[in-house]
């Protein structure tokens, strides 16, 4: 996967940004809809809790019997299918950042939306994330990155420039932001995000490559 998990916006954009936050609100209240059916109430026996926020005891007494290192390489559960350990961290925990990354490789890998022993699609629990804790970049970020791997770049823009305005100057953020654009062949701002993630440090040359192939990039 040619991605990696983390300037304000130029006036001419207004419109654009108009666009994003309605989308925004559409997606919100289809997820509302969504709440008690496909991806489920997020009450929960233990928690939830703010992966951000919670303690050192709240976290090792989730990781340490369903969260070991394992089930975040995918190699095998403690107690239960891959699926059932990470879908029991995420719901303690439902912004968990490695857990979300794990799930969603878990799909990638086992070709389904729903993994054996999970308890939700791989998309609702990125739905479970964001409406948990709507103001986590880290899980924006992750849901845009989710979004952008099944072709679904107009969907991943609201929470890819959520991330972009709250996480700071991050160069994962700017890539994906930039190969988004590029698919919807908006090559100014895709170059322009290009520029930023590479004037960061991003080590995948992906992007300037796909920019120099459609005459974009420059030096």
């Amino acid at each position: 996967m040619d991605r990696q998990a983390h300037s304000h916006r130029r006036p001419a954009c207004r419109s654009s940004t108009s666009a994003l936050a309605a989308f925004a609100v559409l997606w919100t209240a289809a997820s509302s809809a969504q709440d008690l059916t496909a991806c489920g109430p997020l009450q929960n026996a233990y928690g939830p809790y703010d992966y951000r926020t919670a303690g050192a005891y709240e976290k090792q007494l989730v990781e340490g019997a369903h969260f070991t290192r394992n089930v975040e390489t995918l190699q095998r559960g403690n107690s239960g299918p891959l699926g059932a350990e990470i879908d029991y961290t995420l719901r303690a925990f439902p912004n968990h950042p490695r857990a979300l990354m794990a799930m969603m490789k878990l799909g990638e890998r086992d070709k389904t939306e729903r993994p054996r022993g999970a308890r939700y699609s791989v998309a609702c629990y990125f739905e479970r994330a964001v409406r948990f804790q709507p103001d986590d970049p880290t899980a924006r970020l992750l849901r845009g990155i989710y979004l952008v791997e099944k072709k679904q770049r107009a969907a991943a823009l609201p929470d890819l420039e959520f991330a972009r305005e709250h996480a700071g100057d991050d160069a994962n953020v700017h890539y994906n932001l930039g190969l988004t654009y590029f698919d919807l062949q908006e090559y100014d701002k895709a170059l322009d995000h290009a520029k930023k993630a590479y004037a960061l440090g991003f080590p995948l040359q992906g992007l300037k490559n796909k920019l120099k192939g459609a005459k974009k990039w420059q030096d």
